[in-house]
């Protein structure tokens, strides 16, 4: 991971602003806001799925979901229609909330632009750095998150979820993911998903 002054400073406030989450999470036996561990975790899994990545995709993994519980799921109705609509808003939230950072610490706008371009999630599948990010994304749900949410769903839903989830990773990612070290059961959910 190549990083600079510039990109710490961008780390540093974007941490900063998902200290703000009145939400969190527990591990390993300490507390965390849980956007700020969120962010986290997506730089690790991005350093170790692409360690050689461009100062653009570093920046956009740290702050992908920058401030998210502003606009909370429930403020959307409860539906597929709102689902969607909250997601697209969330992107450009995220997008507007970043800029302001990377303006801050003195990024030029291409740099800034190439940002916006990945929270976005423009050009996937076609864009080798999208999807990058989209296999960050996906590695992070099945590592950290799916086991818990696997506990609140039937295994219907939970097998259409992971096809889902399929369909957006490269095959790279898909790789990946099978070495992930989920518990058994989990691994028979992926196992079964992706065979259907």
């Amino acid at each position: 991971m190549v990083t600079s002054p510039k990109l710490l400073e961008a780390f540093r406030l974007f941490d900063e602003a998902n200290s703000n989450d009145p939400n969190v999470e527990f591990h390993e036996g300490k507390t965390y806001p849980k956007e700020l561990l969120y962010a986290k975790r997506m730089t690790d899994t991005l350093n170790d799925f692409l360690p050689d990545a461009s100062e653009a995709l570093q920046l956009t993994a740290r702050c992908q979901h920058i401030r998210r519980w502003e606009i909370p799921r429930e403020s959307y109705e409860m539906n597929r229609v709102g689902y969607l609509k909250w997601r697209q808003d969330l992107k450009k939230y995220h997008a507007q909330k970043a800029s302001e950072i990377l303006k801050q610490v003195g990024y030029g706008e291409e740099l800034i632009a190439k940002v916006e371009f990945l929270l976005l999630k423009k050009q996937l599948k076609k864009s080798e750095e999208t999807q990058t990010l989209e296999d960050v994304i996906c590695l992070v749900f099945l590592k950290f998150y799916f086991e818990s949410f696997a506990q609140k769903h039937e295994n219907d839903k939970l097998i259409d979820i992971l096809q889902k989830t399929w369909r957006k990773m490269s095959s790279k990612g898909q790789e990946a993911a099978l070495e992930l070290p989920l518990s058994m059961a989990s691994l028979e959910l992926v196992k079964k998903a992706i065979s259907a």
